[in-house]
């Protein structure tokens, strides 16, 4: 009889044979949050363009668009619910189950936006099910937390970390990318009734895909020694909410407002526009998806770049000005929007520079506000929380406010998430944020 073989999790770490360098986690970070934006995308740009037609028929176009937006908040309400529910099977069965489930669960309800029948051919019902699949989006998105981030904001060169944890964000933009230029291609390919038709499901279907590569990415990074023997030294442990709330209670507040002008600004450079775009202009969408992808280029520039500034000047002084910036930015940029292709690509690409400073380096900024053995499960309730109150309605409340008041009303709702942002940072100055 063969002597029992230990576990890998038990063997010292070079004994164990899988040394995971920063930039093996990164790379698998990357491919991961990609997928998820992917997702999200697809989502968002089929909630302009494809939603209030299939949908919300009965109403106006800015109505539909309105309800659509709604059902898109959905998910971000209902991620904090998928956080506390995966925390309690990544405590009892893993992370390598807490991750092929929520990823299944993701891909499962992205696919099944793409079979929905419409309004016109089951009513009210087509509403109900997208919502369901919606707030099932929003939870499998809770449960997608792997700790990668925080992993790799403790494993980074101390002289290089800035660069380092930016790696997560840079997701966004590839995700935004990818789907921009898909819709992009069928958009232009096909006749409209043919896209509206069946051409437009086929994103949703790649999304299911591109998930499954994401998880097997994602999976031999959290299933190797090095990642259990953080979580077993409790540098990386789930917490229940409650622990995490009593512990760091007033740090999760303040840390949900550090990141909230980056991701008030995230949408109104992705989805805002694309919506008063198509309700209000003759433009046609395949042009301005394709300035959409441009711009997103140079934000994922634009996120590497954060990251090596933050190692000169440290993440609060990087996100304060940027701040700052986005508060300008406010004050007159949606004007540009309504003029011509040069004040859309100028709106656009300005706004995704400073998009990609802040953006790149908010996870990084969340992560160092706890201590590490508390950083897993308070990372990951922050996370939710500054999507909800920075992005969840920030389309809803962009285009409702821009139409009924003007453009100008758009920038004030930015600028109030601007003028968050540097409260919070003040406040953060006693905490551990550099």
């Amino acid at each position: 009889m063969c002597a029992a073989t230990p576990s890998s999790s038990n063997l010292p770490r070079e004994a164990a044979g899988h040394d995971v360098r920063p930039s093996d986690i990164a790379v698998g970070v990357i491919i991961g949050r990609s997928s998820e934006f992917f997702d999200f995308f697809v989502f968002a740009i089929a909630s302009v363009i494809i939603f209030p037609h299939r949908y919300f028929s009965f109403a106006d176009p800015l109505t539909a668009t309105l309800w659509s937006f709604a059902v898109f908040a959905l998910a971000f309400l209902a991620r904090p619910l998928g956080t506390a529910l995966f925390t309690v099977i990544d405590r009892r069965y893993g992370k390598g189950t807490k991750l092929t489930l929520s990823l299944m669960i993701l891909g499962t309800s992205t696919v099944g936006m793409g079979l929905i029948p419409s309004y016109d051919q089951i009513g009210a019902a087509s509403i109900a099910v997208l919502c369901l699949l919606r707030i099932g989006q929003g939870i499998a998105l809770g449960g997608a937390w792997d700790g990668l981030p925080s992993l790799l904001n403790m494993n980074a060169p101390e002289d290089r970390r800035g660069l380092y944890v930016m790696a997560p964000q840079l997701g966004a933009p590839v995700g935004l990318i990818v789907a921009s230029l898909l819709f992009a291609y069928l958009l232009s390919n096909m006749s409209q009734e043919d896209f509206l038709s069946w051409g437009w499901r086929y994103p949703f279907f790649v999304a299911f895909a591109i998930n499954v590569v994401a998880l097997f990415a994602r999976l031999r990074i959290v299933v190797t020694p090095e990642y259990a023997q953080a979580f077993e030294d409790h540098e990386l442990e789930p917490t229940s909410f409650r622990a995490a709330i009593a512990n760091d209670g007033h740090t999760i507040l303040v840390g949900a407002f550090v990141p909230l002008a980056s991701f008030a600004l995230f949408h109104m450079v992705t989805v805002f526009p694309l919506s008063w775009i198509y309700l209000y202009t003759n433009e046609t969408l395949s042009n301005f998806l394709v300035i959409e992808a441009l711009a997103a280029a140079c934000g994922f520039l634009a996120i590497i770049l954060s990251g090596v500034v933050a190692d000169h000047i440290g993440h609060r002084k990087l996100l304060f000005r940027c701040a700052v910036a986005i508060a300008i930015f406010s004050l007159f940029a949606p004007l540009l929007l309504s003029g011509n292709q040069i004040g859309e690509a100028v709106y656009m690409i300005i706004g995704f520079i400073i998009l990609g400073l802040s953006f790149g380096q908010s996870s990084g900024a969340v992560a160092s506000l706890f201590e590490p053995r508390r950083r897993y499960t308070g990372s990951a309730i922050v996370s939710d929380l500054a999507w909800l109150f920075g992005a969840g309605f920030a389309p809803l409340a962009a285009l409702a406010l821009s139409s009924w008041l003007g453009l100008p009303a758009a920038g004030l709702y930015l600028l109030s998430g601007a003028l968050c942002t540097m409260a919070a940072l003040w406040f953060a100055r006693q905490l551990r944020l550099r």
